[in-house]
């Protein structure tokens, strides 16, 4: 009998001490650090066999975060995760739908993962264009209406897309048919580095987190030394930003992604204390009062020339940037089937965008640096 009870206790002793150490481990793990810094819409943790990943703010004023499990090969997830979607990771067959995440594919040697994209001439890049006309990249519809006849013959391993507000019913019809949805919120992010960072959301989905992570911190490098160029110059030249359009002309706020980048590269942006992020809608003799003497115009549209340009409004003429062909556009690039090469590529290249911006204010500090994406009105 004595026997019995001190393997009785001898058990339930060794079920208590393993239930503990399983609470500490788990605790562990839920104290985990973020890998991001920068991006303030995305968090991903990282523990044995699977990620954690926490969309935080994908569309404007959303309720509550996305999360999403990744998952390793023979990685054990808790109990307490198994209500998220969970993507076996690395993918091998994936869907996006923006133009911003290819250049992230591109950069983790990943564009050959892409096997379905929607309205596949936005694209523009000429490595991803080339698997489109091998047939290898297939168009799958519109954003609001995708093929799901075509998307669940194709079974990627998950679609990667965003949303504008809760209302996704698309979203709700591809989970009903089995297929894996993930959002994702770069275009929601207001800091040129944290658009930047969202490569991390593709590298762990890809396997390729050490790769992720080197391409990030270059361009963070970069970025940090292009600042590092103008640090003691001054902010001299006014700028005046975009153009008309539908009678109205919608200016950035002082909180936006464009916005920063005007202040990092030492630019008086006539509507830096404009609160808020986006841009804001203004009339036309709004813009001219407070912009009529603003030494450089930056432009909105692919608009080659100033004669081009004065076509469009007659009225632009009457700018002093105009007059003195003080005008630059960052949008005249287009790819083979006519996407715009800067809304591509800028979202994750911020270290080119400051430094064709430095060269636009403080041309003496980049003497021999030739534009990326900027290009002067002739």
């Amino acid at each position: 009998m004595k026997l019995f009870f001190k393997t009785l206790f001898l058990t339930c002793f060794l079920l208590v001490s393993c239930k503990k150490n399983s609470e500490t481990k788990t605790q562990i793990a839920i104290n985990s650090e973020n890998q991001i810094k920068h991006a303030s819409g995305l968090a991903i943790y990282k523990y044995e066999g699977y990620s954690i990943v926490k969309v935080l703010n994908p569309w404007p004023k959303a309720e509550k975060p996305f999360t999403y499990i990744l998952k390793n090969k023979n990685g054990i997830i808790p109990d307490s995760l198994h209500n998220y979607t969970t993507i076996d990771v690395p993918v091998k067959k994936l869907v996006v739908t923006s133009t911003t995440i290819i250049p992230f594919l591109e950069m983790l040697k990943s564009e050959n993962k892409l096997i379905g994209f929607p309205h596949t001439s936005y694209i523009s890049s000429p490595k991803t264009r080339a698997l489109i006309n091998d047939g290898k990249i297939r168009d799958v519809g519109q954003n609001e209406s995708l093929n799901i006849e075509l998307l669940f013959d194709m079974q990627p391993d998950v679609i990667v897309t965003f949303g504008i507000d809760n209302t996704n019913k698309m979203v709700d019809k591809l989970t009903k048919n089995g297929l894996k949805v993930m959002f994702q919120g770069d275009w929601m992010e207001q800091s040129a580095l944290g658009k930047a960072e969202w490569i991390k959301f593709y590298a762990a989905l890809l396997g390729k987190e050490k790769e992720g992570e080197i391409i990030f911190t270059d361009i963070e490098k970069n970025y940090n030394n292009a600042l590092a160029l103008i640090k003691n110059t001054k902010a001299t030249q006014t700028v005046l930003y975009g153009s008309l359009y539908k009678d109205q002309w919608f200016v950035a706020r002082g909180n936006s992604w464009i916005a920063q980048f005007l202040n990092d590269a030492k630019a008086n942006y006539l509507w830096k204390d404009l609160p808020g992020m986006g841009s804001e809608p203004l009339s036309f003799e709004s813009v001219f009062d407070k912009a009529e003497h603003a030494d450089i115009w930056i432009t909105n549209g692919s608009i080659m020339t100033l004669s081009q340009l004065l076509e469009e409004n007659h009225h632009y003429q009457k700018f002093d940037a105009y007059q003195k062909s003080e005008v630059y556009t960052f949008e005249s690039q287009k790819g083979e089937t006519g996407g715009t090469v800067y809304y591509e590529t800028a979202p994750s290249r911020p270290d080119l965008v400051l430094k064709d911006y430095i060269k636009i204010f403080h041309p003496e500090i980049l003497p021999d640096y030739q534009f990326t994406f900027a290009k002067k009105l002739e």
